[in-house]
């Protein structure tokens, strides 16, 4: 049976004022453009504003300064966004799981796994781990030697944590991703590479979310760090001895090579590249499909693209790109003779 509250309970739970009717029951989440009777939506950006007229939802979440636009009932709110997914987190929340270890789980004798805990099978617990209170561990999930995993954190299905990595407290780290793999180190030597051991760890602070398979590579030395509150998608890679600010967001396809550190609060957007040893400030916004080649000291919103264009035109552009050096060479030296021109006559004016 479905979840449904009315206006009145939801405001009671998280805050703001209703408009309107106050007693209509809200099932589901839904888009201006997709909602039905029972759903409630939201709107932050203008150019949906004309969606509103024609919505079926049963109530909307607006601005206080968008609360006279529309006749539906409403929850007025600083941030709908936000208090949009806190309403789908109330109208849908986490599963519960029952208590236990399966017996098809392997986990070392010396492993600290509390009863509150959940292991499914074939989950995978070494030697002198430790797990906190109501820890869940999904089918196929493998965790190393001397690893630590903090109360109420899930590791969903086929996660691997090398050993001796910490994960804080309620983390999300979801399928495929692989915690503390060797970082990518070699050193040169006689015309053959000769690896580096990567002794160092990966730690992750509380309130991490980790997306399907994203990789993050233990230190060389010293720890790759996720500072609380961080928000990592699917398919991103850190690499060693990366340093990563507290409640930054990583879109999707973003690799980040070693050591290079991110302040707090940044945004880094999809298939964003960040070379190695770089030090990015806090606040900084990195568009997506950007290259950072270095640091950026100050907050900012930074882009490196080239624009879209048929290959043809592109080609062109390419080759323009590769002129540069030469036309600017150019335009000096054409500077340079009319400098020497305009010396004459200005002589002559006095």
């Amino acid at each position: 049976m479905s979840t449904s509250y009315s206006l009145r309970e939801i405001v009671s739970r998280l805050g703001g004022d209703v408009l309107g009717m106050d007693d209509v029951h809200i099932s589901r989440v839904a888009s201006l453009a997709n909602a039905q009777a029972g759903q409630i939506s939201f709107l932050t950006d203008s150019k949906y504003r004309s969606m509103l007229a024609t919505t079926k939802a049963s109530a909307v979440i607006l601005t206080p300064e968008n609360r006279d636009i529309t006749s539906l009932p409403r929850i007025v709110t600083d941030n709908p966004y936000a208090y949009f997914a806190k309403v789908s987190d109330l109208l849908n929340p986490q599963p519960q799981y029952e208590a236990g270890v399966n017996q098809g789980a392997s986990i070392a004798p010396s492993a600290t796994v509390p009863a509150s805990c959940t292991i499914m099978a074939h989950a995978v617990i070494g030697a002198n781990v430790v797990l906190g209170e109501r820890v869940v561990v999904h089918p196929g999930c493998v965790i190393g030697e001397g690893v630590e995993v903090g109360a109420d954190s899930v590791l969903h299905a086929n996660v691997t944590l090398y050993h001796h990595c910490v994960i804080g407290e309620r983390c999300s780290i979801f399928s495929g991703s692989v915690i503390g793999g060797d970082g990518f180190g070699y050193a040169p030597d006689n015309g053959r590479w000769v690896k580096i051991p990567q002794v160092g760890r990966v730690v992750i602070e509380n309130d991490v979310d980790i997306g399907a398979n994203t990789t993050i590579d233990r230190g060389a030395i010293d720890d790759t760090i996720i500072h609380e509150g961080c928000k990592i998608d699917n398919l991103v890679q850190i690499g060693h001895n990366c340093r990563i600010g507290a409640h930054s967001v990583i879109a999707g396809c973003v690799g980040i090579a070693g050591s290079a550190v991110l302040g707090k609060h940044c945004r880094i957007g999809g298939a964003a590249m960040i070379l190695g040893h770089l030090e990015i400030a806090d606040g900084v916004t990195v568009s997506p499909g950007s290259m950072i080649t270095r640091s950026l000291t100050k907050t900012d919103t930074y882009t490196a693209l080239m624009p879209f264009q048929s290959h043809d035109e592109w080609l062109r552009t390419a080759a323009g790109i590769r002129r540069l050096g030469e036309l600017a060479e150019r335009v000096k030296q054409l500077e340079k003779q009319l400098s020497s021109l305009q010396a004459p006559d200005a002589q002559h004016d006095k």
